[in-house]
């Protein structure tokens, strides 16, 4: 006899959401085209290792993709004590529910119209999330788009975007340097802003001085170690913080090669905002860190990306300043507006370095 319980998705969507621990079996790449707000991602292929991370305070409510083996692991977890529901069908069944729309994609209500394009191709940032919203902001709930952007910040505002104002993202990738998305609008549904507890900490690095850069990546760290998601948002002159030290052939026009050649190309190239003395002053207070046993901004920084802190590079800005994506170290994310905006609502504190 099974130790848990299976729901239908009719029933799932009837739950209230906060009396439970949601768990999605999903890996991550399938959670891209769509999740559930609130939700413990724990792929299948990593369960026995995170088993253990689920709370007990609250009933289980398990689901995969299309409910082939959310079953499993909630036997699993009901041999563990804890009290499962498993959702039949899994999240398609529950998406088919609430969108309307079958695990192709299509949608089943009659008459219904075809998504509208929004072409975004070319834009800078802000461009795309101000056509999009401007499009949105007085149609009526379902009304659909697609909408293609070569801006690759897109990717990840469209995402933020959508999770800050509650229209669902269908789906979202990019190939070929342009980025797909399928929205629909939802203005009846609360946006994440409210329900979510503000604990978050955003600095934006507009300074490139090796001092500020050191004292924001040790607030970073000591963030992370709290347990506080941590994003540091890079643009104009902080960007020179993210490039790799070494040059890399890539095709520039001449006042971006000037703009390469005047800026600083990595960490250890940059220097003091105070009595910095030709180099002098960065390399005294590299020795007196090292000495102290302070840990040298190289390390801050790699420490910081195995914690889990977002490096974030604003494209506008790396467009003006004429840097590649190429140019950056590994482990940064292209972003916009979007990106730093949705951060900074779900944050306590943000600062402007």
């Amino acid at each position: 006899m099974e130790d848990y319980k299976t729901i239908t998705a009719g029933e799932f969507s009837e739950l209230d959401f906060s009396k439970y621990t949601l768990v999605d079996l999903r890996e991550p790449d399938e959670i891209l085209s769509g999740g559930i707000d609130g939700a413990i991602n724990i792929p299948f292929s990593r369960f026995a290792s995170l088993v253990d991370s689920i709370p007990k305070d609250k009933p289980v409510v398990i689901f995969c993709r299309s409910g082939n083996i959310s079953g499993q692991y909630a036997e699993v977890l009901a041999d563990r004590g804890y009290e499962v529901l498993n959702v039949e069908g899994g999240y398609l069944a529950y998406r088919e529910l609430i969108s309307g729309e079958t695990a192709s994609g299509e949608n089943k209500a009659a008459g219904e119209q075809a998504p509208v394009f929004i072409d975004a191709k070319g834009l800078k940032c802000p461009g795309p999330i101000v056509l999009v919203a401007d499009y949105l902001r007085d149609r009526p709930d379902g009304t659909r788009i697609r909408v293609e952007a070569t801006e690759v910040a897109f990717y990840s505002d469209i995402q933020v975007w959508c999770r800050r104002t509650g229209n669902k993202l269908d789906a979202v990738s990019s190939d070929g340097g342009v980025v797909h998305a399928d929205i629909t609008r939802r203005r009846a549904v609360k946006a994440e802003a409210d329900k979510t507890e503000r604990s978050g900490k955003t600095f934006v690095l507009f300074s490139g001085d090796l001092d500020k850069t050191i004292a924001a990546f040790i607030m970073a760290n000591g963030a992370a170690a709290m347990g506080r998601s941590v994003t540091l948002f890079f643009t104009f002159w902080g960007l020179n913080i993210l490039r790799k030290p070494e040059k890399v052939s890539v095709t520039k026009s001449f006042i971006e090669r000037m703009f390469g050649f005047m800026m600083p190309r990595g960490t250890k190239r940059l220097g003091l905002s105070r009595m910095n003395m030709c180099g002098a002053g960065a390399k005294m207070i590299r020795g007196i860190m090292k000495s102290k046993g302070v840990s040298s901004l190289e390390e801050l920084m790699e420490s910081a990306k195995a914690h889990g802190v977002r490096l974030v590079a604003c494209q506008m800005s790396m467009d003006i300043m004429g840097i590649r994506r190429e140019e950056l170290i590994d482990g940064v994310e292209l972003g916009g507006v979007a990106t730093f905006l949705g951060s900074g609502e779900q944050s306590d504190m943000s600062l402007f370095i």
